[in-house]
């Protein structure tokens, strides 16, 4: 067993790898529960749906086709972890403002899907 639990990933589109940069973060998009609170005290609670995401930094190199990249549309997405973990995102869609940093050669990645789930490794 590997005591390793952070660092590396391997991001894919569609199963072609994307040159991943810095951290990631991935949501599978279960409900969020909040307390609801009134001036005489806790009311309840409450749940409300979340979006499903992929969001982090790519580096762009020659070879990456930002259009493509841009138009991505119900993309499957997935992130390798160091720990063995995998998630995948169903239904994608890029969603970031398609930034690109020039002086790290950085590009703002923000994947929202129809729905997203960790695969055991």
């Amino acid at each position: 067993m590997s005591n390793i639990i952070a660092g590396k990933i391997s991001f894919k589109i569609d199963g072609t790898i994307y040159p991943a940069k810095g951290s990631f973060k991935c949501n599978p998009g279960r409900d969020k529960k909040e307390m609801i609170v009134g001036s005489d005290g806790v009311h309840g609670a409450k749940s409300m749906p979340q979006v499903p995401f992929i969001e982090g930094k790519i580096t762009d190199r020659a070879a990456l086709d930002i259009e493509k990249l841009l138009d991505s549309d119900d993309v499957t997405a997935t992130v390798e972890l160091a720990n063995g973990k995998v998630f995948a995102l169903y239904g994608a869609v890029y969603a970031a403002d398609g930034s690109l940093d020039t002086e790290e050669g950085e590009i703002d990645l923000r994947l929202e899907g129809l729905s997203g789930e960790w695969i055991k490794s």
